[in-house]
């Protein structure tokens, strides 16, 4: 694998996929977007994916995912890369909302597998490849077999990684083997997809993590990115196993965006929980659960 410490700066290494924050009727607030944003890169983020999975981009619409970008972008650019979620399973509208963020100066963008339609690799490959080619930005593909029902495999990424503009995956399938062998044969930059392969990621040889446990514990995830970065694996480890059950509580119990929120709206950094249809908030069941994760993580709110 090519040296890509001089590529890391563009896209960052600790990187939140932020929620998407709603006033009380249910409107996109671009004001608390903003301040969420200064928050995160305060606390040691240095990229912001703006209105992937987690920013519950399916229900959005052009005009709010692109005042996202834009709210995001006055509030943190310069200070952070802002990597705009405009992939969709229609390539002719992931194009024209990729060009729409372009314009809009964002630094990279986030293109997630076409879910539902089930292409082909070649198709898989087509789709990414148009949508690279019609921009000038980077381009980071996101592999979420779990959502979008296929992966991308090793050769369709190993031929990805030619386009000049395909320079990272954000890699949420973990299958470390298969990701290995594009790492050696490619200079595509990994990132951790899922929050609690971190630790193992990077010792595989990814730049860092697209997270969404980091809304709530940045600082913390900075120090384990650092630490690893450092080669101080014992600090490194020590920082995994802390986090663990802050990573349940956001991750695996409740879904993301619903229990990211939540747990925002506990620290004060959101005035609520809402989310979008059809995600709805949690139950008393579920809240329950939430705390229980992050009590064990030391984490206690009222």
């Amino acid at each position: 694998m090519a040296d890509t410490s001089a590529n890391i700066p563009a896209l960052g290494t600790l990187l939140t996929a932020m929620v998407t924050p709603f006033t009380k009727d249910g409107a996109v607030d671009y004001k608390q977007a903003a301040e969420l944003a200064v928050k995160l890169v305060d606390d040691g983020c240095d990229g912001l994916v703006v209105t992937g999975t987690t920013g519950e981009t399916s229900t959005l619409t052009d005009e709010e995912n692109l005042g996202m970008f834009r709210a995001v972008r006055e509030a943190v650019g310069g200070r952070a890369a802002i990597i705009a979620g405009t992939g969709t399973n229609d390539t002719a509208h992931s194009v024209h909302l990729s060009q729409q963020a372009a314009a809009l100066g964002v630094d990279g963008l986030l293109l997630v597998t076409p879910y539902y339609n089930k292409p082909s690799q070649a198709g898989v490959r087509a789709h990414f490849e148009t949508i690279a080619s019609s921009v000038d930005l980077p381009v980071m593909l996101y592999d979420i077999p779990g959502r979008s029902s296929i992966a991308i495999e090793p050769d369709t990424m190993i031929r990805l990684a030619q386009h000049p503009n395909i320079v990272a995956v954000k890699d949420a399938k973990a299958d470390l083997v298969a990701a290995t062998r594009v790492m050696a044969e490619t200079d595509l930059l990994f990132y951790s997809g899922d929050d609690g392969l971190t630790l193992p990621w990077m010792a595989l040889g990814a730049v860092g993590l697209v997270g969404v446990t980091t809304h709530v514990a940045t600082r913390r995830f900075r120090e384990l990115i650092d630490a690893v970065n450092a080669n101080d694996l014992g600090t490194a480890r020590k920082i995994n196993f802390e986090l663990q059950p802050v990573v349940r509580a956001t991750m695996t119990r409740v879904q993301g965006a619903v229990a990211a929120k939540q747990i925002l709206k506990w620290q004060g950094v959101l005035p609520n929980s809402i989310v979008r249809l059809p995600l709805v908030e949690p139950d008393e069941a579920e809240i329950e659960t939430i705390r229980e994760d992050l009590a064990e993580g030391g984490l206690v709110f009222s």
